[in-house]
C-alpha cells in the first residue's frame, strides 16, 4: 500500500513563511551596562541600574519597540581595566549595539572599544571634562565637571568670601581634571588654590592629608572623590581637626554621604532636574520609582533613565524607517534628532555628544536630602 503525502498548498507555504519571518520582524533587543556592582562603589551601580531598569520597564510596557528590550550588566568595579573587560564581553559576546558606562576613568578606557566596534557608549555619571572628546560613539547625558566648577567657584569666593581653597582629589582622570579647572577658574574671581593634595583611589586613611590641609589654613576645602572613600574622607577630616567648610561636586549626592552627620553643611553642585515638569514622562518616573523603591528618584537615576530612553526613542525611529538597530544607525539618528523630551528636561545633544543642563548649588542638611542654595543657570 502506497503512502500518500500531501503537497503543501500555496497558501500553506505562505502562512509558514510569514510565521517564520515574524521573530525577525519583532526581534528582542539587548543593551548593556558596565557598572560597579561590587566593591566600594557598588552603591553607585545600584543607583544607576535602578534608573536604567525603570526605563526598560516603561519602554516594554509602552511597546515602544517591536520586540522586548532587556539590559544585561557586567561589573566594572569602577576600574578602567575591569571596565574594558566588561565592555568587551557586552559588545563581543552579548552583541549589544548600545551600552551604559560610568566613572571618568572607566569611560575613557571603554570609549575606544565602542569606537572600534561602532557601539554607542553613554555615560550618565562620570564628569571629567575630557569625556566630551572621546569621539562620535561616546555620549554624555550628564553635564561635565568644568560646568560644575565654573558655577561653584564664584559662589564660594564672591558670595561666601571663601577665597583660599584647598583641594583634595583622587589621583585619576576625574581628580586631575578638577585640579586643572580649579586652577583656571579661581584666579578669575580673586580666589587662590593654596594647596592640592592627591590621594590614591584605594586610600582609606586620611589623617596625614588632614594635617597637610590644616597647615595651609584654607577658607574652604574642596574634595573630588567618590564612593565609600568620600564618606571616610569627610569623617576623618572632621575627626582630625579640619573645621573649615567643605565643598564638592555631584558625586556626593548619594544616600551614604547625604545622611552622614559629618557631611552636614557641605556645599555642592549638581545638575538641575525640573521635578515639576508637567509632562506624563516625568510624573510617571517619579510615581513608579517611588512606589518601587520607597524614595524619590535622584539625579543619577534620572540620567540613566534618560540614557536608556534615548536608546528607546532612537531605536523606535529606526524600526519605523525599516533600518536595523545598529550603533552606526543610532548615531546617525541621534544627529538627525533636534531634541529629546527627557524625564525632567528637554535637551539637545551637542556635536560632541554632550548635553548641557542648568547647574544648581546645594547644601547637605543631614536628612538624606539637599537644600537648594542657588537655582540652576
Amino acid at each position: 500500500m502506497k503512502k500518500l503525502f500531501a503537497v503543501p498548498s500555496f497558501l500553506s507555504v505562505l502562512a509558514i513563511t510569514v510565521l517564520t519571518m515574524q521573530p525577525a520582524l519583532a526581534a528582542d533587543i539587548t543593551i548593556g551596562g558596565a557598572f560597579p556592582m561590587s566593591g566600594d562603589n557598588a552603591e553607585y551601580g545600584q543607583i544607576f541600574s535602578s534608573g536604567a531598569n525603570m526605563a526598560v520597564e516603561h519602554i516594554n510596557a509602552d511597546k515602544m519597540l517591536s520586540g522586548k528590550l532587556s539590559i544585561v550588566y557586567e561589573d566594572s568595579q569602577a576600574t578602567p581595566a575591569q571596565g574594558v573587560v566588561a565592555a568587551n564581553k557586552l559588545i563581543n559576546v552579548n552583541k549589544v549595539p548600545f551600552m551604559l558606562s560610568a566613572f571618568t576613568g572607566v569611560s575613557k578606557a571603554v570609549a575606544p572599544v565602542g569606537a572600534r566596534t561602532k557601539t554607542v557608549v553613554v555615560n550618565g555619571g562620570g564628569v571629567g571634562p575630557d569625556l566630551a572628546t572621546l569621539g562620535d560613539y561616546f555620549w554624555n547625558t550628564i553635564p561635565l565637571a568644568n560646568f560644575e566648577v565654573k558655577i561653584i567657584v564664584p559662589y564660594l569666593v564672591k558670595e561666601k568670601g571663601l577665597k583660599r581653597v584647598a583641594l583634595i582629589y583622587v589621583d585619576d582622570p576625574l581628580g586631575q581634571a578638577i585640579v586643572k579647572e580649579l586652577g583656571t577658574e579661581l584666579p578669575k574671581v580673586g580666589g587662590e588654590l593654596v594647596g592640592s593634595f592627591s590621594i590614591p583611589t584605594t586610600a582609606q586613611q586620611f589623617s596625614g592629608v588632614a594635617a597637610r590641609v590644616r597647615d595651609v589654613k584654607p577658607d574652604v576645602v574642596y574634595f573630588a572623590t567618590y564612593g565609600n572613600q568620600e564618606s571616610q574622607l569627610v569623617k576623618q577630616l572632621r575627626d582630625n581637626g579640619v573645621s573649615q567648610p567643605l565643598a564638592s561636586y555631584s558625586a556626593v549626592d548619594i544616600p551614604s554621604v547625604q545622611k552622614l552627620p559629618e557631611a552636614k553643611g557641605i556645599i555642592y553642585t549638581s545638575q538641575q532636574i525640573d521635578w515639576d515638569k508637567q509632562d506624563a514622562r516625568t510624573k510617571r518616573l517619579i510615581t513608579d520609582y517611588t512606589a518601587k523603591y520607597g524614595k524619590k528618584p535622584t539625579t543619577y537615576v534620572v540620567n540613566y533613565y534618560n540614557s536608556v530612553l534615548t536608546f528607546g526613542l532612537l531605536a523606535a525611529a529606526l524600526e519605523k524607517a525599516g533600518k536595523p538597530v545598529t550603533g552606526e544607525n543610532l548615531l546617525a539618528q541621534r544627529k538627525a534628532t533636534d531634541k529629546f523630551e527627557f524625564a525632567g528636561s528637554t535637551v539637545s545633544f551637542e556635536a560632541d555628544g554632550t548635553v548641557k543642563a542648568p547647574i544648581q548649588i546645594m547644601e547637605i542638611v543631614g536628612d538624606g536630602t539637599g537644600k537648594l542654595l542657588v537655582p540652576g543657570k
